[in-house]
């Protein structure tokens, strides 16, 4: 199925993480009516446990879904100190305790995981240099990514993307692939 027929959904921790996801999936050819967010309201605890609290939720409705239409599911979480692959055995495990199986291969399932946070990919779209050790500060407004994103998306993830680039980001695209291919 096509790109245009699926049925997105993006559960975040933000609206700094959405605005950079849903800018991606645009420009990749998604309808934005095809995208549904799922993100923590504001002021309203953790944004990492918002994602943990949903993540089963909305990989059962996915799973549900699936049977009868094309879907494809974006969580995105940051690593914070953690490791990407923590971060996604704890995201896998969610979905242990919730007595479901493990993300498949086949599933249209994409962990993205920044490492310490989303404004570490922003800083490498901007400047194409990025150190996942780096706090990378917050932007004025969160729209403010949506023109290197949209590069990004077009010329990098898939094709050309630089061994320098950050091994988080490696992984997303790699996690991007599975569900745009």
């Amino acid at each position: 199925m096509s790109k245009q027929q699926t049925q997105f959904v993006i559960l975040c921790e933000d609206t700094q993480q959405e605005v950079c996801v849903r800018h991606f999936l645009l420009e990749r050819g998604v309808h934005r009516r095809k995208i549904r967010v799922r993100k923590n309201p504001k002021g309203r605890g953790a944004g990492e446990q918002f994602v943990r609290e949903l993540y089963s939720l909305e990989v059962r409705e996915y799973r549900r879904r699936s049977t009868y239409q094309t879907v494809a599911l974006v969580a995105v979480m940051d690593a914070d100190t953690r490791t990407v692959a923590n971060s996604m055995s704890w995201l896998d495990q969610m979905l242990v305790d919730d007595f479901q199986q493990q993300r498949s291969a086949d599933e249209r399932i994409a962990l993205l995981v920044p490492k310490r946070n989303i404004e570490t990919w922003i800083q490498y779209f901007k400047t194409d240099v990025a150190d996942e050790n780096e706090i990378y500060p917050g932007l004025n407004r969160a729209g403010d990514c949506k023109i290197d994103v949209q590069r990004f998306a077009k010329t990098d993830c898939f094709n050309n993307l630089p061994a320098t680039a950050p091994p988080s980001l490696h992984s997303a695209c790699d996690e991007l692939w599975k569900i745009l291919a």
